[in-house]
């Protein structure tokens, strides 16, 4: 792996210390990384800098945020150092190309919609992700960007609608949580939350009502796909009696649930 890109655990981080990114000076977050996670970074190992690792780019219906439903260009990056029990997109961990930054850009905006997202894996895993959303953002476009929140979001750039997955113990990943992103969140930012069961549900209705979230911006609650049944969670969250938003999985509904580039 490149020396200065990830950092060894005996310095106790896996990050972007020194970036060498296609945007000098850009200040990168510092990732702290046990070596169960840093081991599921290979297939960025040996990445050229300038240049990202995509599994996919495509075009399709926003299937889930507030956008839901708006035609949608999809750019999903390679990698992810979490392992989420309901993730759907495994297939992301490991599989994908390298393209270069413009490559990237030039295939999106070929695609049209003035809705992009840029999703994962983990896309704030490759530091050209932060120049990638300020391009797009540059050329007009209104950007999503969909993250685990284990990372710091302080260097994405303002114009991008964060949408910040906050793991629940279901996930098997809510230690990864970095709690000091609530702070960041923007009124254009959304929070989502995926249940696993009723006892999820009230974990996350917990940190709603502590941290007041619903005050900084959206905030959506999906059910994890065959885990919990939507309905239920509907009567939950009219329990709740909080301003929060139930959200299905359009995408799921409209095509089989494990299609891919939709």
């Amino acid at each position: 792996m490149s020396q200065g890109v990830f950092e060894d655990r005996d310095r106790q981080a896996v990050g972007c210390a020194e970036p060498r990114s296609s945007a000098p000076g850009l200040a990168l977050p510092v990732v702290p990384m046990p070596g169960a996670q840093r081991a599921r970074l290979k297939p960025l190992e040996g990445k050229p800098v300038g240049t990202l690792v995509v599994h996919e780019i495509y075009r399709s219906l926003q299937g889930e945020s507030t956008f839901a439903g708006l035609p949608c260009v999809f750019i999903r990056l390679t990698a992810c150092h979490l392992r989420c029990v309901y993730c759907d997109t495994p297939h992301a961990f490991t599989e994908g190309e390298i393209l270069d930054l413009n490559q990237v850009v030039s295939r999106a905006l070929q695609l049209g919609d003035a809705l992009v997202e840029i999703t994962g894996g983990e896309p704030l895993l490759q530091p050209e992700v932060y120049p990638l959303m300020t391009g797009l953002a540059d050329a007009g476009k209104s950007v999503l960007l969909e993250t685990s929140g284990a990372i710091d979001i302080a260097a994405v750039d303002p114009r991008v609608r964060v949408i910040l997955d906050i793991k629940t113990p279901g996930s098997g990943e809510s230690a990864a949580n970095l709690w000091t992103n609530l702070d960041r969140l923007k009124p254009t930012d959304e929070v989502k939350l995926v249940v696993c069961d009723r006892e999820d549900f009230d974990w996350a209705i917990a940190i709603v009502r502590q941290r007041r979230l619903y005050e900084r911006c959206p905030v959506l609650v999906s059910a994890a796909f065959g885990l919990v049944n939507p309905a239920d969670l509907a009567g939950w969250v009219l329990e709740s009696r909080l301003p929060i938003r139930l959200q299905i999985q359009q995408h799921k509904v409209l095509w089989d649930p494990m299609a891919r580039g939709v």
